[in-house]
C-alpha cells in the first residue's frame, strides 16, 4: 500500500475527501501526514482526529522561497512517501521542489485547464460566460497550474449562476475526482509518457471526465 503526504493551507475539503474515501475503503493508501503552511490551519486538527500526524511549517519565519521549500521538503522526506498531494496548499513552489517530487506531486485547480490558471477562475468563468467549468487534477510542473492532465469533471454554468453557486457544485466535483485520481496513482494505472499521462483502462475503471447531469 502506497503511503501519501498531503499538504494544506486551510479547512483542507479535499483531504477530509480522501480520509473519507480511506475509512470507506475506496481509498487503499496510507495517509502517514497533513503538513500546513500556516499554524492556524483547520484542516490539521481534522487529521489528528482522524489518527494522521499533523505538521505546520510557518512559511513566515522563512526569508525566502527556497529556504521554506527545503524545510518542507525535508519534512516531507521523513515519511518516505510514494505521493505528495496538494490539497488547497496556498504556496507557489519553487522549481527545484517541484522537480524533486516529480511524476509524484498531484495537485488539483478548479477550472478545466489549460482555462483560467491562477486565482477567481469561477468569477472569471462566469465573466467569459462559458457554458462549461469544472475541475482538473494534473500532475505538477514548475509552470503554475499546467502539467499532465489526470482527470477533469465538467459542469454546466447556468443562468443563475454566481460565483458562490457554482463554486459549491465544482467543489463537490473535486471531492469526487481527486481520490479517485490517487486512488489510480496506488493502483499503478497512471503512467507519463512525452509529457501526457495514460491511464491503463479495464472494465471497473471509469472514464477519466465526470459530467453530472444538470440539477
Amino acid at each position: 500500500m502506497k503511503n501519501i503526504v498531503i499538504l494544506i493551507s486551510g479547512r483542507g475539503s479535499n483531504m477530509e475527501a480522501m480520509i473519507a474515501a480511506r475509512d470507506a475503503g475506496r481509498l487503499p493508501v496510507n495517509i502517514v501526514a497533513v503538513i500546513s503552511n500556516r499554524p492556524d490551519a483547520a484542516g490539521l486538527e481534522t487529521a489528528q482526529r482522524s489518527g494522521i500526524e499533523a505538521h505546520y511549517i510557518d512559511h513566515k519565519a522563512f526569508v525566502g522561497r527556497e529556504a521554506f521549500d527545503a524545510a518542507l521538503a525535508e519534512c516531507i522526506d521523513g515519511y518516505r512517501p510514494d505521493l505528495v498531494v496538494l490539497a488547497g496548499f496556498m504556496r507557489i513552489l519553487t522549481e527545484g521542489f517541484v522537480r524533486r517530487y516529480e511524476g509524484r506531486l498531484m495537485n488539483i485547480h478548479p477550472s478545466l485547464l489549460p482555462a483560467f490558471p491562477g486565482l477567481h477562475t469561477h468569477r472569471r468563468a462566469l465573466e467569459e460566460g462559458v457554458r462549461i467549468h469544472g475541475c482538473t487534477v494534473h500532475f505538477v510542473t514548475p509552470t503554475l497550474d499546467h502539467g499532465p492532465v489526470i482527470i477533469q469533471a465538467a459542469v454546466p454554468v447556468l443562468d443563475g449562476d454566481d460565483e458562490d453557486s457554482l463554486s459549491a457544485r465544482i467543489l463537490e466535483q473535486e471531492h469526487r475526482i481527486y481520490p479517485q485520481a490517487v486512488r489510480w496513482f496506488a493502483e499503478d494505472k497512471l503512467s507519463l509518457e512525452a509529457g501526457r499521462v495514460r491511464l491503463a483502462l479495464d472494465a471497473a475503471t471509469p472514464a477519466a471526465l465526470v459530467a453530472p447531469e444538470v440539477r
